[in-house]
């Protein structure tokens, strides 16, 4: 093994960078499965766990008190959508039970429902995983599990049989085991390139598909091709008296005149002035230019996602050179990642900074607009937050629209996404080592996902008694 020193930008020495031979990897990713070989990875948790209901009035502390019925009449829709708001109910239940300890950059969240395809700054729509709310360090097979268990719930609540649950969850996993081995095999640099277009993408999985699916894969893809800034300024705005506004659609989109008196309004806009001109200077310097040439023309707060619900959230409609010239952003408050604690990494100064740094390096291509800032909010109390475009050609599947074969190519193709971003940030080389090449890991995996979607369906049940005996309030359909 060799190692380069280096200097920081002042010439004072940093710790040298340790450079293992691919065999020193090999020999460690071996190394760590005979230290938690695969049958340790099959427990749902161990000790005493902690109550779900508990964690979530726990989340809620923090969080806008009037949405946060809303998160919980969003959960309790169906096992699934629990499971998708449940992301620290799943990290408690992971940090108590053994691991791999071969860490990368984890999504943190890794759901089906997190994955989907949005537009490269080349303008081609790409497919990846799109939400890290939760990023952090953390052993690999934390978001693989997560991502089984994601099929399993979704599976059984569609309906499959055992044999096509477990089916869907074992493409799953061995989409990521066999992406990450082919990674493994590649260059520094044609790993860190790997992405998967949605074109190749379609191309890839066309042959898996009957004719009626794939035309409506390839519909949505050109329906995701044209959501941008300007599809978003005829749908979510209104125009009055030649003022452009976006328009109100309470409780989801409130704009901030209708949230405070017209006293408290000046001090809100000025407020987020305070949150983007600084944000400005997280931006790389060309497309800091290019923000620039925009300004702020609206805001309001928008209600996001499932496990997000609470957390504040604006939108901002900016204008450049005319009315017809705009750009949506919107900023998303970033609390402590579910997983800090409960896998070792730094301390974030600013949560949003480590959301923007945990996407690049997530992600193959992000959007232009990704940055963060610390500011004082509304009620006076200061937050994190990271920014990003509204809409630029997203798009995801709807999970629970899906059959048997089409799940199975779906959770494939997830699988694989994964793996290249957990390659970007681990140790590819070992983590491949740890998988093998037999399908071992995989029936594991595919244990623990059965075990974890029994647990959910449990879990999703106590959240509903707590509704019904008045422990806590959902309004639901919204």
């Amino acid at each position: 093994m060799t190692t380069t020193m280096e200097s920081s930008l002042d010439g004072a020495p940093v710790p040298p960078v340790p450079h293992p031979t691919r065999a020193e990897r090999r020999a460690a990713g071996k190394a760590a499965r005979a230290s938690t070989p695969f049958a340790a990875l099959d427990e749902v948790s161990t000790g005493v766990r902690q109550d779900p209901v508990a964690l979530l009035e726990q989340q809620a502390a923090s969080r806008v008190p009037e949405l946060v019925p809303i998160r919980y009449g969003r959960m309790l829709v169906s096992p699934f959508t629990f499971y998708r708001g449940a992301a620290l109910i799943m990290a408690a239940d992971l940090a108590s039970t053994p691991n791999s300890g071969l860490y990368t950059q984890l999504c943190g969240d890794a759901h089906m429902s997190n994955f989907g395809v949005y537009s490269s700054p080349e303008r081609t729509l790409v497919f990846d995983v799109n939400d890290f709310d939760e990023t952090h360090p953390g052993p690999f097979e934390w978001d693989v599990k997560r991502l089984a268990a994601s099929v399993a719930v979704a599976a059984a609540e569609n309906g499959f049989s055992a044999k096509k649950v477990r089916a869907a969850v074992l493409a799953t996993v061995a989409g990521y085991r066999e992406q990450m081995r082919s990674l493994a095999a590649v260059g520094n640099l044609a790993a860190w390139y790997s992405h998967e277009n949605a074109d190749d993408l379609t191309a890839g999985i066309g042959s898996m598909l009957d004719s009626a699916r794939k035309t409506r894969w390839v519909a949505a893809l050109e329906k995701a091709r044209t959501r941008d800034s300007v599809q978003a300024l005829a749908k979510l705005t209104t125009r009055t008296n030649g003022v452009t506004a976006i328009r109100s659609d309470p409780p989801l989109v409130v704009p901030i005149e209708e949230l405070l008196t017209p006293e408290q309004v000046p001090a809100a806009y000025e407020m987020f002035a305070q949150l983007i001109r600084p944000y400005r200077r997280t931006l790389q310097s060309d497309r800091r230019v290019l923000m620039e040439q925009f300004h702020l023309a609206h805001a309001a707060r928008k209600v996001v996602g499932v496990g997000s619900v609470g957390t504040r959230a604006w939108i901002f409609l900016f204008q450049g050179s005319d009315d017809a010239d705009p750009l949506f952003l919107q900023a998303k408050e970033a609390q402590t990642s579910v997983l800090a604690g409960r896998a070792k990494g730094p301390r974030w100064r600013n949560q949003g900074q480590r959301v923007v740094q945990g996407q690049h390096l997530l992600q193959a291509s992000s959007d232009i607009f990704l940055g963060w800032q610390h500011a004082i909010g509304i009620d006076g109390q200061p937050r994190d937050f990271y920014l990003r475009q509204l809409r630029d050609g997203k798009g995801s599947v709807v999970v629970e629209t899906l059959v048997p074969d089409a799940m199975t190519v779906y959770g494939r193709v997830c699988g694989q996404a994964l793996a290249r971003g957990h390659a970007r940030g681990g140790d590819r080389v070992a983590i491949a080592a740890y998988l093998g090449s037999s399908d071992r890991f995989d029936n594991v995996i595919a244990d623990y996902a059965a075990s974890y979607a029994d647990q959910t369906v449990l879990d999703h049940a106590k959240l509903q008694v707590a509704v019904n005996t008045g422990q806590l309030t959902a309004v639901t359909g919204i």
